[in-house]
């Protein structure tokens, strides 16, 4: 296998290979297939790290030189780790519900400055919709068009820290490029 690139050269499944290619790269790994009709080599380089694998798609065209070092029986004899059924679903679970608290994030109905607001407010309270009426702390509401006067009910020390929040994302809003 030694010499200058070939594309008519064979790279057999299972071969390990050390490859010097024409752009100075050096690489070593495991043929997993070889393509003879696009003359592309398909490299496992080194070992697995949690169960992942690094793949170069290589062109024989950029191939130098190459050398053999090893072989194994069966280069695709399910090296990859059988997956773990319970972690996949524990981390499908935790998507799901990473993706339903943010959906419920999202006012419906509302304009992108009500949006904003509520972002805004959900930074430094607990905020949910119900409906266009943004909900803060489970007891204080923020009704359209969410300016300080249009916040009732809940304790007035909550309903107080609400309208000065407000209040200041109001500042910040006015402040933005566009908003005249």
């Amino acid at each position: 296998m030694e010499g200058a690139g070939s594309a008519g050269r064979d790279f057999a499944e299972g071969c390990k290979l050390q490859i010097k290619t024409t752009l100075g790269d050096n690489i070593e790994g495991l043929v997993l297939t070889f393509d003879k009709t696009t003359n592309i080599v398909v490299i496992q380089e080194g070992g697995s790290a949690e169960g992942r694998r690094n793949l170069r798609f290589l062109k024989t065209s950029f191939v130098k030189d190459v050398k053999l070092i090893g072989h194994v029986q069966d280069a695709l004899d399910l090296k990859f780790a059988e997956p773990d059924i319970k972690s996949l679903r524990d981390r499908e679970e935790a998507a799901i519900k990473q993706a339903e608290a943010e959906a419920e994030r999202i006012g419906v109905g509302v304009t992108v400055e009500a949006q904003f607001i509520f972002d805004a407010l959900s930074k430094t309270l607990p905020c949910t919709w119900d409906r266009t009426t943004i909900v803060v702390m489970n007891d204080v509401c923020v009704n359209h068009p969410y300016l300080p006067e249009n916040v009732i009910g809940g304790a007035s020390a909550a309903n107080e820290r609400v309208r000065k929040v407000l209040e200041e994302v109001r500042k910040r809003l006015q402040s933005r490029p566009g908003s005249q």
